[in-house]
């Protein structure tokens, strides 16, 4: 293992995160809002303190690096995000009203994973300034923190295809065709310019520049954080809240999509749409399950709405939920179970690669799904030869076997972790449901859950020990598994 290495690349990015908690300390600094002194304090704080630290590590590594060997790059990868959790964290516990260390790391974690749950009971009692690191954390850790990091080590002539490639995220062929600084930067252009648009939309809406940058930057990168209590439902009583769903609702959407293929398209080569599998999917299957719980609602007797207001409350959650986001107007928990299901099947599936939604993927969904729908012909007809083709590419057997082993863990994972959240929280009274909602609320980085962690509640009821244990999960689903558990195989390891 190459410290010096690991050291330099570390601080480099703990010294990156330091400049994102000083740009906010600016803001709580120039804020005319009472209590966000207290806010300038703690953001100019902990940057100095992240910087402290960054410097030391990149002294510490001085010398030129060619290149990151693949081992460091996952080591990297892996480190990056546990540290980035926890010197995000420090704003959290310098600034009045205080979180603990553990509660802090979660709330720092489900930002830079862009999970969304919180473990805040009430964001009026925080300043301004902390909740704008709160969205910053979000937006930073949305198309992948790292990745902007690759553009900027790019620069500096160091090899990063290695920290590209762990970074789950966009794990894809096109990525590897390109020069990987390239890519990277078109990859922040395009993000930065939805974030933009977002913001400049949610402007001519009413919102302040305050509340529509802070929900544009948790819009785009899927996170789902709001300065409201009520989230987006705040907006409820105004004349233009449907539009201002709709309106959300829409780059939810596009940011679920691959952004290379966003790329693409922009490149103006339309008819790589027709070959994008995973994103027909998916607006097929959040259209087609919208459709179905505004339908049922609407039939229901104990709810009293009609189709048009079903369709706009279920279009809303389920572009929400599906995308990983966690956006909020209404409390999901009061529907059938049956529509819950479904919701909780959406949390599973995710949006799709190379987006910055998290989940399972669409794209690992269709090969799993095609994968069994050819297993169970070959029963009855074992010689016929099946040829699996996902978003115009042919899947050979080692795909298809990844795949469904990753499915399987993914699975695994959830029952395992339903079980330890029952046992850290035993003698609390806590249900299956509760259990089950939170560990796919944080490793599918989706935000709420079901039961008592429900869209209208929050995770601060929890143990620190539970919310430090889920805050592990979010960074392991934000790295899609294989580029956190390789840390823990020595066998692994021996390979490279």
């Amino acid at each position: 293992m190459n410290f010096r290495i690991l050291a330099k690349v570390l601080g480099l990015l703990l010294l990156l995160l330091s400049v994102s908690m000083a740009s906010c300390g600016i803001f709580a600094k120039l804020d005319s809002v009472a209590g966000d002194h207290e806010a300038m304090v703690a953001l100019f704080t902990s940057a100095a303190i992240t910087a402290f630290v960054g410097t030391i590590l990149v002294l510490g590594g001085l010398g030129k690096i060619e290149r990151i060997p693949r081992r460091e790059g996952v080591m990297i990868v892996g480190l990056g995000w546990v540290l980035s959790s926890i010197f995000g964290s420090l704003p959290f516990i310098i600034c009045p009203p205080h979180l603990t260390w553990g509660s802090a790391f979660f709330e720092t974690a489900s930002g830079i994973t862009t999970t969304g749950s919180t473990v805040i009971g009430d964001l009026s009692q925080w300043p301004r300034g902390i909740l704008l690191w709160r969205s910053v954390t979000q937006w930073l850790g949305g198309v992948g923190i790292l990745v902007l990091f690759v553009a900027v080590l790019s620069y500096l002539g160091v090899g990063t295809k290695s920290l590209f490639r762990n970074e789950s995220s966009f794990q894809s062929g096109e990525a590897t065709t390109a020069r990987i600084r390239d890519t990277a930067l078109t990859l922040w252009k395009i993000y930065a310019g939805l974030t933009v648009i977002c913001a400049l939309g949610l402007r001519g809406m009413g919102m302040t520049w305050y509340h529509a940058i802070s929900h544009s930057m948790t819009a785009v990168s899927t996170g789902g954080f709001s300065p409201h209590n009520a989230s987006v439902g705040f907006y409820s009583a105004w004349g233009n809240s449907a539009l201002i769903e709709f309106w959300l609702s829409l780059f939810m959407l596009i940011c679920s999509l691959n952004f290379l293929i966003i790329a693409v398209i922009l490149s103006k080569k339309w008819q790589r749409i027709r070959s994008e599998d995973d994103a027909k999917w998916f607006f097929g299957i959040c259209l087609f399950v919208a459709l179905g719980i505004a339908a049922g609602l609407t039939l229901d007797p104990r709810y009293s709405v009609d189709f048009w207001q079903a369709f706009r409350e279920s279009w809303f959650i389920v572009i929400s939920i599906a995308s990983t986001t966690g956006f909020g107007t209404v409390d999901y928990g009061l529907w059938p179970a049956w529509c819950k299901a479904l919701l909780a099947i959406l949390m599973v599936i995710g949006g799709c690669s190379g987006s910055t939604a998290g989940g399972m993927k669409v794209s690992r969904f269709l090969v799993f799904l095609k994968s069994s729908a050819h297993e169970v012909i070959r029963a009855f007809r074992p010689n016929q030869v099946f040829r699996l083709v996902v978003n115009g590419n042919p899947m050979d057997d080692d795909a298809r076997a990844r795949t469904t082993s990753f499915v399987a863990l993914y699975l695994l994972i959830i029952a395992l972790g339903s079980v330890v959240v029952g046992i850290l929280e035993a003698g609390v009274g806590i249900d299956l449901e509760t259990c089950l909602g939170a560990v796919l609320a944080t490793l599918s980085n989706i935000g709420p859950g079901f039961g008592a962690l429900g869209p209208t509640s929050n995770f601060a009821d929890l143990r620190e020990v539970t919310q430090v244990f889920l805050a592990g999960l979010m960074i392991l689903g934000r790295l899609e598994l294989f580029a956190i558990l390789v840390l823990f195989v020595p066998a692994a390891w021996k390979r490279f």
